[in-house]
C-alpha cells in the first residue's frame, strides 16, 4: 500500500474513532442526537409532550425532525422537532445548550414561521391551528429558578389571556425535582441509557448507541452533519459576499441623490426598509 493510501486509511480510522467517542457522549440535550432519536418516534414524542405541556391525554399523530421552513424573501428556519396532535395543534420543540440560541425573539420568529402555509387562499383566519414553541435549555436562561416558564399574550389591564392560539414555553433543563418533568430533564442529560427513567426514550438511545445497526446509522449521520456544516459555511460566505455587494450598490445610488428609494431597493435587491436604514446611516 502506498504511503499516501496508508495515511488516508489511518486518517479515516482516526475520524471513525472520534465519531464513536462523540456518539458515546451524545445526550438528548444535543440537538443532532435529539432529532435522530425522535425521528418518526410517535411514542417518545407523545411521552415528552404530555410531560412538558402537562396534558396526560395528548395524542401525537405526526412527528418530523429537522423541518426546513422556507421563507422565499427573508430568513428561513430549521425546526428540531415539529409534531401535530389529535386536535391539529402544532408543536415545535428546540433544545439549546447555549443560552444565546434560545433568545426570546427567536421564539417569536419560530412561532410566526409555523403559521406560514397554514391557511389556503380564502380560508378564514380562525382556521389557524394552535401553535406551541418549546425551548428546552441546558441552563435556566430565564433565571427565576422555576422548572417551566409559560409565555402567553394577555391584556395588560387585567392579565386576561388574549387567546390567539400561540404559546411559548421555556423549559429549565437544569431542573431535577422528583417529578415527571425532573425525571425527563434527568434523562435528557444522560449519556448512558441504563441511567434513564423513561424506557421509551432509553430504548431509542440504546439503539443508536449500542446496536450495530444504530451505530452505523449514527456514524453516517455524523458524517452527513459534518459535510452539511461545511456546505452551510460556504453558502453563508457566498450570501454575505452578495449582501455586501448589494449594500454597496445601494449606498452608491443613495449618494447620487437622484434615484427614488423604491427603485434603489429594486435595483439593489434589498427591502425598502433596508434602504431607509442605509439612508439614515449616511446622514449620521
Amino acid at each position: 500500500m502506498a504511503v499516501a493510501e496508508l495515511t488516508e486509511t489511518r486518517r479515516q480510522e482516526q475520524k471513525h474513532q472520534e465519531d464513536l467517542e462523540r456518539l458515546r457522549n451524545f445526550r438528548l440535550m444535543d440537538d443532532d442526537f435529539l432529532t435522530k432519536c425522535f425521528e418518526e418516534n410517535l411514542e417518545g414524542t407523545q411521552l415528552m409532550l404530555r410531560i412538558l405541556l402537562e396534558k396526560p391525554d395528548l395524542v401525537v399523530l405526526d412527528v418530523r425532525t429537522q423541518v426546513f421552513v422556507e421563507n422565499m424573501l427573508n430568513r428561513s428556519v430549521r425546526l428540531d422537532i415539529l409534531a401535530t396532535d389529535s386536535t391539529g395543534a402544532r408543536v415545535n420543540v428546540e433544545v439549546q445548550r447555549a443560552d444565546k440560541g434560545a433568545g426570546r425573539k427567536r421564539a417569536r420568529y419560530n412561532s410566526s414561521m409555523m403559521d406560514l402555509g397554514a391557511l389556503e387562499k380564502g380560508q378564514d383566519f380562525d382556521r389557524l391551528p394552535e401553535t406551541w414553541v418549546i425551548f428546552i435549555t441546558e441552563n435556566d436562561v430565564i433565571g427565576k429558578g422555576r422548572p417551566l416558564y409559560p409565555v402567553e399574550r394577555c391584556f395588560l389591564e387585567d392579565g386576561e389571556r388574549f387567546g390567539d392560539g400561540t404559546h411559548i414555553l421555556y423549559v429549565n433543563g437544569a431542573y431535577r425535582g422528583d417529578t415527571p418533568l425532573g425525571k425527563l430533564m434527568h434523562d435528557f442529560a444522560c449519556t448512558d441509557p441504563g441511567d434513564m427513567y423513561y424506557q421509551p426514550l432509553a430504548e431509542r438511545v440504546r439503539f443508536y448507541k449500542e446496536s450495530k445497526e444504530g451505530v452505523v446509522i449514527m456514524c453516517k449521520a455524523i458524517e452527513e452533519m459534518r459535510e452539511q456544516s461545511i456546505q452551510e459555511g460556504i453558502e453563508i460566505g457566498k450570501k454575505e459576499g452578495k449582501k455586501e455587494n448589494q449594500i454597496e450598490t445601494a449606498r452608491l445610488m443613495l449618494s447620487d441623490g437622484t434615484v427614488a428609494l423604491d427603485k434603489i431597493a429594486k435595483f439593489a435587491g434589498l427591502s425598502f426598509d433596508e434602504i431607509i436604514r442605509l439612508k439614515a446611516e449616511q446622514r449620521i
